[in-house]
């Protein structure tokens, strides 16, 4: 419905945060459990994701220092294998013997150079490839003086091999072997740092561990202590509410009794005389009993309805019937008030299921409101129109029953339908009532498989729409509870 009618009437529709205020404050429990597991949930997550880095980390630790100083054991081991195979091939005079040692001593010094090589492309820190291009330098230098020296052997020259090998070999073997040195106390030095970091990051995840398990206890401790709250919170406003009910209640009933046992003893006492006094009197009872009546029937009706025990015949049913049920049982209310009542009905509406008594009170107790809450207009109106379509086969339809009068304030809107609830304004103003019309009213709405819903502003009116399924074929009358179960007919 628009924001403004036909007859410009301004109404305002509930705002979405007064819409997520009513549902928590009807669900309080089950959204604080919702808010615990999110934020578990959020701190577990992240809680893992610091493991997750911290398991990394552990991971590239191994990978760049543990696989590095295996690296370099082996180019260590290779360096030697190569030095020790000159040293074999200088020891030796059986010439097939020095060929033998001089290709081990090759094959070593392959080795080495491919290692060198590969540590070069994995350094990434400028000192690393420094220490790696002097050890590439140093290792040249080396393989040259062994090859002189092993060309040497070969030739038979051993002696001037040894002098070239103490020489120059000794002295450049010396410089590749701190290189070694000096790669491993550089992966030495990482590993440390990793592992320095490694442990920082356990430390922290169990800091936080620590952190998660005590904010999870707090956190719940408090989420249960507000659950409890709103529970008593709950408790009190409807002990509070059920007084209040209690007290209007007790009004409702006094000031008709007042009047019908002082009209009663008149008659009695033969004060009354006449027929015309008669009939006058006998209409005052009247009048008082069926509002006794119709309170009861009320309440009786409300009670039944949450105790599941009030069951509905679904049928198709025109609109036009449901309407003219409901004004005929509050023309009388409707004339005593003064209050000209407008109806328009759409024609060619489809039938809508439903119960033609339970509908009749639906409409009953809002156009009593609408009576009741009207103001110095004296006006209502009620409408009857189609509804977007749900599918191609069914739509639905509106009864809304609008108003002139004191309207509903914004935070009102949230607790209307809430049993035995009545506005300070309401009770400001000193209307009576039980609270309870709206709620039957959305029982029986849901009962019916429809909703009910209300457009208000405050001083200026409000509008409460029937929503109810419409069908296009007669079906066979099927039963519906009140707990608002929707009855699905079968075409």
């Amino acid at each position: 419905m628009n924001d403004r009618d036909k007859d410009g009437m301004a109404t305002a529709p509930v705002q979405p945060r007064d819409r997520l205020l009513g549902v928590f404050s009807r669900y309080p429990s089950a959204l604080l459990l919702l808010l615990v597991f999110a934020v578990e949930v959020g701190v577990g997550m992240f809680v893992i994701r610091d493991v997750r880095m911290a398991s990394l980390g552990a991971q590239q630790m191994y990978a760049r220092s543990v696989l590095g100083l295996r690296q370099i054991g082996e180019l260590q081991y290779q360096a030697q294998e190569t030095r020790r195979s000159t040293l074999y091939a200088l020891t030796t005079n059986d010439s097939n013997l020095q060929v033998e040692y001089a290709d081990q001593s090759r094959e070593a010094d392959r080795r080495v150079t491919e290692g060198i090589s590969a540590y070069l492309q994995q350094a990434r820190m400028p000192n690393e490839i420094d220490v790696g291009r002097g050890l590439q330098r140093d290792w040249s230098a080396y393989l040259k003086v062994r090859d002189e020296v092993l060309a040497s052997i070969l030739e038979g020259s051993t002696k001037e091999a040894v002098e070239m090998d103490l020489s120059g070999g000794v002295p450049s073997f010396e410089r590749v072997r701190q290189d070694l040195e000096e790669i491993k106390r550089l992966y030495d030095g990482q590993a440390s740092e990793e592992l320095a970091r490694v442990s920082a990051s356990s430390r922290r995840s169990v800091v936080q561990l620590v952190g998660v398990v005590c904010f999870t206890l707090i956190f719940a401790t408090f989420s249960v202590w507000a659950i409890q709250k709103s529970r008593m919170l709950g408790t009190v406003q409807l002990a509070k509410l059920q007084m209040d009910f209690v007290a209007s209640i007790s009004h409702e009933l006094r000031t008709p009794l007042a009047v019908i046992r002082s009209a009663a003893e008149n008659i009695a006492d033969g004060v009354v005389e006449g027929k015309d006094q008669l009939a006058k009197y006998g209409s005052v009872i009247r009048n008082q009993s069926r509002q006794m009546t119709e309170l009861v029937n009320q309440i009786l009706l409300f009670v039944s309805s949450r105790e599941r025990k009030s069951r509905y015949i679904l049928q198709p049913l025109e609109v036009s019937e449901i309407i003219n049920s409901a004004l005929e049982s509050t023309s009388e209310l409707a004339r005593e008030a003064g209050f000209v009542v407008e109806q328009q009905v759409e024609p060619g509406l489809p039938h809508v299921m439903g119960d033609l008594a339970a509908l009749s009170r639906c409409l009953q107790n809002l156009l009593g409101n609408a009576i009741k809450y009207g103001g110095q207009a004296r006006w209502v109106r009620i409408r009857a129109f189609r509804e977007k379509a749900v599918n191609l086969h069914h739509g639905e339809i509106g009864i809304s029953v609008q108003d002139r009068g004191i309207g509903i304030d914004h935070p009102d809107l949230l607790h209307i339908f809430d049993p035995f609830y009545r506005s300070p304004v309401v009770r400001a103003a000193q209307i009576h009532g039980t609270g309870l019309g709206l709620p039957l009213a959305r029982n029986i709405a849901e009962a019916m498989g429809g909703k009910l819903t209300v457009e208000s502003r405050l001083g200026v009116g409000s509008t409460f729409t029937l929503h109810l399924p419409s069908v296009r074929e007669t079906t066979r009358p099927v039963a519906a509870s009140a707990s608002g179960r929707n009855a699905v007919a079968k075409k």
